[in-house]
């Protein structure tokens, strides 16, 4: 194989910090490469390197002649006024020959919208969730061919079928990818060498997740052996000079050089290592109690009669499908929303630490109310969603607690923002200069000062480095409390929780005993199957693949061909769909018209819901036939 791309030398810094000094490696044809490194190591940033999107300060970046390059971003930008579709297609025809296939391509584009739970393609992506629009612009990425795929947390968002689906399609995926991401089993799944950055150097291992961490240890312990080897010999120059070297002989003054050059050699640098001391509050005997819990939105059923009682020390994951109604569970747990009906009983030595999904950055006081712009039936503001950027670090910890009582003793905010890997310095910083990965540490560090004794945790996993997270089981293992988590990370799942609650359709929450590969292999086999088939949301394109290939298999065992009915299906579904969006265009003009008229606007808004699903419906079954089709002429070419 060779190399297509280049990294010479590079040296870059950030707000101050150096991230790369004189760092190199490269990049060959179709290798899987994982990024790895604790936040604020630069990852994103080598990432924009590697795509042209930032230039480093000193080194060289050679790319191969006519390499295409696609990027998702962390936090993707779209063109203003576009809608969903257009923003995708936008990314997609990049060339006059492209105009011809852009049938193809928009088709391509709204099965995968769908697949990732994108319904309405007019809607503007201005208005989607950072979720959604993170969605969209993974679409736009996958969807336009190239030789080298850039994905920045890609797995973010995304629920278990999701990540599957993209899972099966980037090893599958004929060219190099390059990723940063937490998700451990993704890493193990689809890389074949991870490159870590760490202390401004860049390390490369031809292996995935698993190996990496055997051979990093290697190396961590062959630089301590080589390190300790280096004292046990400085030690006897050291004896030697002591004794009253002279530089009479060139000999000695040789001799008194290799000292000098090996006291002056610099060790190792040792990582800094998070350390989360158990922070928690005794709890009584009473703690939080569920009976028949009901919340819905609309016609939307989010929970449904839900009740338990949780245990002292109960370490529990709600799983689901994106927009099933976990958060909404969450909030209500922590007291930010009220069920429509049912009882939430918080005994009265609770203490609830609320880690919420998404963190905004603003300096707009009225924003960070429940009557902000963000702010919605769907997804209500509280204080913990907001970080004001001019702030200082130091100061938004000791807002929440100056002083901190932990098994080790009181310790300030200046320590805990140092055990956090907060460097004096930073601490000093305005919010606003720290990466992502690093706001949601200081966020996390924030909770934890308010002494909690449950931790409910809303997909916790987000942009925080492996290293974090890593440390984070651990802290959560010695908990004095009761854990409650929202996650679609598997790893994460089969680390701490003890049982699962999965969101099943219409509101009705099922119990599993164990983690997440418990829950997979005990969930009914037609549950399953509905997740694939239900909603575009759940489906995942491996999953889908291996059921379209068994259904086809049940009705054609010996020869796949099309039925009468399937073949004139085929031939008429295209422009039924197409009579469909014509037909959402329209009723999204008729509800402008009418948007003074309760009572209009109530029925469109019923007939828009039901050609949605129909036309959902009318798109999985051209993904079906058109499926089926190919592998007819596969079939037949044999």
């Amino acid at each position: 194989m060779s190399n297509i791309i280049n990294i010479e030398n590079i040296t870059k810094s950030f707000t101050g910090r150096k991230l790369f000094c004189k760092a190199s490696f490269s990049v060959q044809e179709n290798e899987k490469i994982g990024i790895v490194g604790i936040n604020g190591t630069g990852k994103s940033t080598l990432l924009k390197i590697i795509a042209g999107q930032e230039e480093p300060e000193e080194g060289n970046v050679v790319r191969a002649n006519h390499l295409v390059v696609n990027y998702l971003p962390q936090l993707p930008e779209f063109e203003e006024g576009h809608s969903v579709l257009e923003s995708v297609m936008h990314g997609a025809i990049v060339h006059e020959g492209d105009e011809a296939n852009r049938w193809t391509l928009e088709s391509e584009a709204k099965s995968l919208l769908m697949r990732l739970g994108i319904v309405d393609m007019n809607q503007r992506t201005a208005e989607l969730s950072g979720g959604q629009r993170k969605r969209v612009a993974l679409v736009a990425a996958v969807l336009k061919p190239c030789d080298v795929l850039i994905l920045d947390e890609p797995t973010n968002h995304l629920d278990y079928d999701m990540v599957e689906w993209l899972e099966d399609y980037l090893r599958r995926f004929r060219g190099a990818i390059i990723m940063v991401t937490h998700d451990r089993y993704f890493l193990d799944s689809v890389c074949n060498r991870i490159v870590e950055i760490d202390k401004g150097s860049i390390y490369s291992y031809d292996t995935n997740y698993s190996g990496f961490l055997e051979r990093k240890v290697a190396r961590e312990e062959s630089q301590m052996a080589s390190e300790r080897k280096r004292q046990s010999i400085l030690r006897n120059e050291i004896a030697w000079m002591q004794r009253g070297a002279r530089a009479r002989s060139t000999k000695q003054k040789a001799h008194i050089q290799r000292y000098e050059a090996l006291r002056d050699q610099a060790g190792p640098q040792v990582a800094a290592k998070l350390e989360m001391a158990s922070v928690s509050t005794r709890m009584g005997r009473s703690t939080i109690e569920l009976e028949h819990v009901s919340k819905a939105f609309d016609r939307m059923v989010c929970v449904k009669d839900f009740s338990y009682i949780f245990l002292k020390n109960d370490r529990i994951g709600f799983v689901g499908k994106n927009g099933c109604g976990k958060t909404t569970l969450m909030k209500m747990i922590a007291g930010f929303m009220e069920p429509d009906s049912g009882e939430i009983r918080v005994g009265q030595t609770v203490r609830i630490g609320y880690y919420c999904q998404e963190i905004y950055l603003t300096t707009d006081k009225n924003a960070q109310t429940n009557e902000g712009k963000y702010a919605s039936k769907f997804s209500e503001a509280t204080e913990t969603s907001w970080m004001d950027p001019e702030e200082r670090v130091i100061d938004y910890i000791k807002n929440t607690a100056e002083y901190v009582k932990t098994k080790d003793g009181t310790i300030s905010a200046s320590a805990m923002l140092e055990r956090f890997l907060f460097e004096p310095e930073q601490q000093y910083s305005p919010i606003g200069k720290l990466s992502g990965g690093e706001r949601r540490r200081l966020n996390l560090l924030r909770v934890l000062m308010e002494s909690p004794n449950v931790l409910i945790l809303d997909e916790p996993t987000n942009d925080l480095d492996t290293q974090t997270l890593a440390i984070l089981e651990d802290y959560l293992d010695g908990f004095e409390g009761i854990v409650i988590t929202v996650s679609h990370d598997r790893y994460f799942l089969d680390r701490i929780v003890q049982r699962i609650f999965a969101f099943e359709g219409d509101g009705r929450i099922v119990q599993y005993e164990g983690g997440y590969t418990d829950y997979m292999e005990k969930r009914p086999k037609e549950q399953a199957g509905a997740d694939i088939f239900s909603t575009g949301e759940k489906r995942g394109e491996g999953q889908v693949q291996k059921a379209q290939d068994s259904r086809a298999s049940w009705t054609h065992e010996k020869k796949l061909k099309f039925t009468y009915k399937e073949e004139r299906e085929y031939e008429t579904i295209e422009s039924e769909i197409a009579e469909l969006e014509e037909k959402l265009e329209k009723i999204d003009g008729d509800m402008m018209a009418n948007a003074s008229n309760a009572g209009k606007l109530n029925a469109l808004n019923q007939e828009k819901e039901e050609t949605e699903a129909l036309l959902l419906e009318k798109m999985e079954r051209w993904e079906y036939l058109e499926d089926l089709a190919q592998r007819i002429a596969e079939q037949n070419r044999k």
